[in-house]
């Protein structure tokens, strides 16, 4: 979503800068600073090193003074970022909401504190749908109007459809005229994988050229690989990896396949509507994802049995939906330009006051 935006940005009024949590090369470093962008490095924020991380904030904001504008993207945890900004005198200070839940782990403490934590420490309060800003901020903010959604936004014009691409990424995935069901997300818990490979065990005995493409990463693909070779299915699914061309790879796929358990609003059902791709999906996913009309919500409770039903009826046309994505703000072009007004207007009205 970041870099959808960062994308089409003027960069000759506003510039990006990233302060991420890992020591090792993510995979949008590169083309980051060949926009001219600078990369900071801070530690994983986890219980038993907070105090040493709260120091490392001070110490960042201390050296570098030149931010007016801190927009924090890390949902419960923006707490602490904005803090230390408060603190350094950052004039526009955003927290922004990516989630609707948090889902139970050990940290699950942890998080509650960080949201609690938040208090005044934002200036604004942004989030991808008005479900996820009622979970991280709550209905005092959400009935003050405080809250703005801020769509995440693609490039329309770049998932238009395309024959070509689509022959392309066929011709990879050797599908032929085979039915191709996609989901594109991390291998972690919230996408569940697990009932997704159970789905399509479902497709697979009713239509045994069915295929299956995943894309991305995570500590779970190599659970979901050995399931998948345990249900014998090895030869209908592909294992593609985190790809860079996901506007064509969504030109190869017939229906896009998303059973989360829970999100906020996720950019890849925008790539995949502007694909102009079906999309069956779960009913815990905000129903302001429907954004053309061409999203089937169905529950986690019903059976796989159900769900593969439910594939195997739907018509796999791709349609255009750039007009329907434009009006609704959904393409960056659009939004880039509203965004970078509201920073420098937040900056500037902050400095004269």
């Amino acid at each position: 979503m970041l870099m959808n935006y960062y994308r089409q940005m003027d960069r000759r009024k506003i510039q990006f800068d990233f302060l991420v949590h890992r020591t090792e090369e993510g995979h949008y470093d590169r083309e980051i600073t060949a926009l001219g962008g600078k990369i900071y490095r801070m530690p994983p924020i986890k219980p038993g090193n907070y105090r040493r991380y709260f120091n490392l904030l001070d110490e960042f904001f201390a050296d570098h003074p030149e931010y007016r504008v801190v927009h924090s993207h890390i949902n419960e945890n923006s707490s602490f970022i904005l803090r230390a900004a408060r603190r350094a005198g950052v004039p526009c200070r955003i927290t922004h909401s990516h989630l609707s839940d948090l889902g139970l782990d050990f940290k699950l403490p942890f998080r509650l504190y960080a949201r609690l934590a938040m208090k005044n420490n934002p200036s604004s309060y942004f989030a991808c749908s008005k479900k996820a800003g009622q979970w991280l901020f709550g209905k005092k903010i959400m009935n003050s109007g405080k809250l703005i959604v801020l769509n995440n936004a693609v490039n329309v014009r770049d998932f238009s459809f395309n024959k070509t691409a689509r022959e392309e990424i066929r011709q990879e995935l050797t599908a032929g005229d085979r039915l191709v069901i996609g989901h594109i997300g991390r291998f972690n818990e919230q996408k569940n994988h697990d009932f997704l490979i159970e789905v399509f065990k479902a497709v697979h005995q009713k239509n045994k050229n069915a295929l299956l493409v995943l894309a991305g990463e995570g500590h779970l693909r190599p659970i979901i690989e050995r399931k998948v070779e345990k249900l014998g299915l090895s030869d209908n699914v592909r294992f593609l990896g985190v790809r860079s061309d996901v506007s064509k790879l969504l030109q190869g796929i017939d229906i896009f396949l998303f059973p989360s358990l829970f999100e906020g609003l996720p950019v890849v059902m925008i790539e995949a509507q502007a694909a102009g791709l079906r999309c069956i999906v779960s009913d815990t996913i905000t129903s302001e994802t429907d954004v053309t009309g061409r999203i089937k919500f169905i529950s986690l409770r019903e059976s796989a049995e159900i769900w593969a039903q439910t594939i195997l009826e739907t018509t796999y046309e791709h349609e255009d939906t750039s007009e329907s994505l434009r009006r609704k703000g959904y393409d960056t072009a659009t939004m880039a330009e509203w965004l970078s007004e509201y920073y420098m207007g937040q900056a500037a009205s902050a400095g004269s006051r």
